[in-house]
């Protein structure tokens, strides 16, 4: 977990970057550097404080000596003037509204120029009156599209993506697992069963009735709760401090623990099903455990698997649970051992320095052999046409295979392969030569532009290509931003599959790109899958649990995942593909 002081000194930095763009090119320079300070802050292993202690704040990349010194002021003061200052010359409310489609630094200014609108509340009722349709360089097309992008962003204004809720929800039952009167505790709800946004984060804690009011009295404290909801003997619901967001306490006692944690985590319609086929064997089954019928008897209640056993069921891990044919693979003993993250051994997506990533390419392997358990690792940065990414061309990619050999010597071992992202060109050629893209490790070849079209047709072409690996984030979204680009993902995946083409789960918490329902089509035609984490800072790498959470979701066990291999049997697969051409 990020400390605090970093994730509120990376906001205050990420906000004056957007307050720099707003204001307009002549800050360019600023705009771009705070921004990238944001995201080194964001990045580091520790607490902020410990670089200034030790003298070293200028020794991080993008930290010059303005910088530093605001850094020095926000952890000796909690504010930093200048930034009080940029809120006020700015209708700051309206910043906000950047991330959103439609919505560019230049676009709010007329707004804000024309209409005298501050507000975000007042911009939406001028968009909905057709008032900013009227202002010159927008019109209707540009006001329609204003709209849409507002409707796509409430998804993760109502709802938290998932890994925000992890971090969150994380963070608090560790808080709660300190306490000497907890019994257990877990997440329960679709928080527990990984689905990609969250609503509220639930938590499910076991303890003896005497010690349930101080369990609920440290919940609905300051510390925790910005506001309490609803605060009982048993349960409790509040809102949470640092985030803004709803968390529900439900606490039981331990001969109850099983059946709660079954029922709590769901899915509803998982539980509906398995009601039902209790029923039918003579069973009741409720939060408070499993009985019989015909008198009331309780047979199971301590734990899930005690009660998925009683009922003839193998254990469903929580990530299986949505009514979509588990109960029934469960009922003959097919379960599959999904993948985790103990089997992964490498990333295959992630960018350095040479293009849009923070770190050197040397930087981030000793980052990665220092905290993974990886054999390898993939540098994939962006091919040429990413020229807003810095992308390399075929002289620089050749130089960046150069480097790589030398870290690898330096490093006694080929942890490093030389890869690319390589774009996908609107005729899906790709915009790397094949004499170059031949002399690489691994190939990801992904779409940057052309969202508003079909893109089944460029995708396909791009996994004819003989050196094309893996398709990069394929239905190209982001969530509560940007809609999937058209596809017909059946039509990827079975060219995938005739190809020997890998599909990426991009494991960017905007992205989850497969979803799970495309990994689990994918996964049932046999096609190979990757988890990359597209790391473009350290912070990324631990990103890859999200992915692997999406594989767990697509029923994958470690032999549908290409990443789970070693490099030697990678190698093979590779070949396969070159063989598919013959």
């Amino acid at each position: 977990m990020r400390p605090e002081l970093n994730k509120n000194l990376s906001r205050i930095f990420s906000d004056m970057s957007m307050i720099y763009r707003y204001v307009g090119a002549d800050e360019r320079f600023r705009a771009v550097a705070y921004s990238k300070a944001a995201k080194v802050i964001s990045s580091l292993p520790e607490e902020i404080s410990v670089y200034m202690r030790s003298h070293t704040l200028k020794d991080l990349p993008g930290i010059g000596e303005s910088i530093a010194e605001k850094i020095e002021e926000f952890i000796k003061t909690g504010i930093i003037k200048k930034y009080e200052q940029l809120k006020k010359s700015v209708p700051f409310e309206l910043l906000g509204l950047t991330e959103i489609k439609g919505f560019g630094p230049q676009s709010l200014k007329a707004i804000h120029k024309e209409l005298k609108i501050s507000k975000k509340e007042d911009l939406v009722k001028a968009l909905q009156e057709g008032k900013i349709e009227k202002i010159k360089g927008f019109g209707k097309k540009k006001s329609a599209a204003m709209l849409r992008g507002l409707k796509l962003h409430k998804t993760i204004e109502e709802r938290m993506l998932l890994w925000d809720a992890l971090e969150a929800g994380e963070k608090l039952i560790g808080q709660i697992k300190k306490l000497p009167e907890v019994q257990q505790a877990e997440l329960a709800g679709s928080l527990r069963r990984k689905k990609e946004t969250i609503g509220d984060i639930d938590l499910l804690v076991a303890a003896a009735d005497k010690d349930r009011k101080e369990i609920i009295s440290f919940f609905t404290s300051s510390q925790i709760a910005k506001n309490i909801l609803a605060k009982g003997d048993t349960k409790a619901s509040i809102i949470l401090k640092d985030t803004g967001r709803q968390a529900d306490l439900r606490i039981v006692n331990m001969e109850e623990w099983g059946s709660a944690l079954q029922y709590f985590t769901g899915s509803k319609e998982h539980n509906i099903h398995l009601r039902t086929l209790a029923k039918e064997k003579g069973y009741k089954i409720s939060e408070y455990g499993l009985f019989l019928i015909k008198n009331e008897k309780k047979v199971a209640g301590k734990s899930e698997e005690a009660i998925y056993k009683k009922l003839g069921f193998q254990f469903i891990p929580p990530e299986m649970r949505e009514d979509r044919g588990e109960l029934e693979l469960s009922a003959k003993g097919k379960i599959p051992r999904l993948v985790s993250m103990e089997d992964i051994r490498g990333d295959l997506q992630m960018h350095s320095d040479w293009s849009d990533g923070l770190h050197s390419i040397e930087e981030i392997a000793k980052f990665v052999k220092q905290n993974f358990k990886y054999d390898y690792i993939a540098i994939t940065d962006h091919s040429k046409s990413s020229r807003i990414a810095n992308g390399l061309d075929e002289r620089r990619i050749l130089m960046q295979v150069k480097e790589i050999e030398s870290i690898n010597k330096r490093l006694g071992e080929s942890f490093v392969k030389a890869g690319i992202e390589v774009d996908i060109l609107p005729d899906g050629t790709l915009d790397i030569s094949d004499e170059i893209l031949s002399q690489l490790h691994w190939v990801t070849a992904s779409i940057h532009s052309g969202f508003n079209k079909d893109n089944t047709d460029r995708i396909i072409r791009a996994c004819k290509n003989h050196y094309v690996n893996c398709i990069g984030h394929p239905s190209g979204r982001l969530i509560g931003n940007r809609e999937p680009y058209k596809l017909d993902i059946g039509a990827v995946i079975q060219a995938a599959k005739e190809t020997n083409t890998a599909l990426e789960i991009n494991a960017q918490p905007e992205r989850m790109d497969l979803n799970d329902e495309q990994a689990m089509l994918a996964r049932e035609k046999k096609v190979r899958l990757v988890i990359s984490t597209d790391s473009h800072l350290s912070a990324n790498f631990y990103l890859m649990k999200l992915g692997v959470s999406i594989a767990r979701r697509a029923w994958c066990s470690s032999a549908d995942i290409i990443n789970t291999m070693q490099w030697r049997d990678i190698q093979r697969v590779l070949k396969k593909k070159s063989m598919s051409f013959a």
